[in-house]
Formats: C-alpha cells, structure tokens, sequence
C-alpha cells in the first residue's frame, strides 16, 4: 500500500527512511526544497518502509540536467510542462521486495493524476535492470552510465502516460482503495 505524505510526521518518517537508504548505501544527502508529492510505502503490518518523491522539472535548471542533458532529448524538449523528476525511491532493507510495486504503483498514479507524460530519473544501474527486466517498466535510457553522488547511476525515461493509459498490462499495478488493477480488478 502507498499513503501521499500529507502529515509532519508523515513527513519525518519518509526522510527517515530516504536518509537511512541513501546512509547505508553511501550516497551524498540531497534535501528537495520544493516536492509536488511525496509518498511512503506501508508494510502490511503498518510500517512505513519506502518512499517516492516527486519534483518539477524545469530544463536546464533543475539539477539532473547537470547529470545528464534531458533537456536535449526530443521526448523532454517536445513538452517540457508534461515532464518531472522522480526521485528518493527507497526501501528500508529489511523490506525490499513487495513495496517497491507500491512506490511504482505511487509514481504511476501521480503521473496520471497530474497528466505528465513522462518522468525522469537516475537510476542505480541494478534497480535499472530489476525495472525493466521484473516489471517491464517502460523506460530509456538517456545517457550513459555517469557516477555521481556516490554511485554508478543511469538516466532514465520513464514512459508514464504508457503506463497509466494500459494499466491492465501491470499486474502488480494497484492505486489508493483498489484492488491490483493488473490482474483485471478495475479500481473501487
């Protein structure tokens, strides 16, 4: 199940989760000042266990274009207004597995209910494949590989409006109050 940060607390659970990931992982803090939407991952037990951020994107002034040059790629440079960033997808060790279809199930539903078309991302070259091998995710690559902040990451471009306008090709899609949406079981 994924929530839409709307609480302080809420609040202070995500980045305690983001933060402790990006910790163990060896990654360079990087706080957003501005979010369009924030979610978290809950376990079924009622942890908080993973997180999604949501940003604008503006070309050639938002940060992941000194990474990687989104704004030059036809899809980005088309309509840069249907176009944001993804960022802080997270799962507390002990958890990874399951949820990560509940923050792809987050990032589906907020692209769908924001109308952007596509959101891009840098990727750890291992969840990169994990993507786009497991859940057959709809993505680009946009670049090369690049190291930055700590790691080996991977430009991306997520195909958002694929997803949300073919959810039945999901099955592990599933948005708030409804059932997996992939398996046949439209929305309550």
């Amino acid at each position: 199940m994924f929530k839409k940060v709307e609480t302080e607390w809420e609040l202070t659970m995500f980045n305690s989760i983001w933060t402790t990931v990006w910790k163990e992982k060896g990654y360079e803090l990087e706080y957003a000042e501005q979010a369009l939407e924030r979610y978290v991952a809950i376990s079924p037990e009622g942890q908080y266990v993973g997180t999604s951020e949501i940003k604008a994107y503006t070309p050639g002034v938002s940060i992941i274009d000194s990474v990687a040059p989104f704004h030059n790629h036809p899809k980005i440079a088309a309509d840069p207004a249907q176009v944001a960033e993804i960022d802080k997808i997270a799962v507390i060790k002990q958890y990874r597995g399951h949820p990560i279809t509940d923050l792809l199930s987050s990032a589906v539903f907020s692209a769908e209910t924001h109308q952007f078309r596509y959101f891009i991302s840098l990727l750890e070259p291992v969840f990169y494949r994990a993507l786009r091998i497991t859940f057959h995710v709809p993505m680009e690559k946009a670049g090369e590989k690049t190291f930055y902040k700590g790691d080996y990451v991977i430009p991306v471009i997520f195909d958002m409006e694929r997803m949300y306008s073919n959810k039945e090709q999901y099955e592990w899609l599933a948005y708030p109050d409804s059932h997996r949406i992939g398996s046949g079981i439209t929305t309550t």
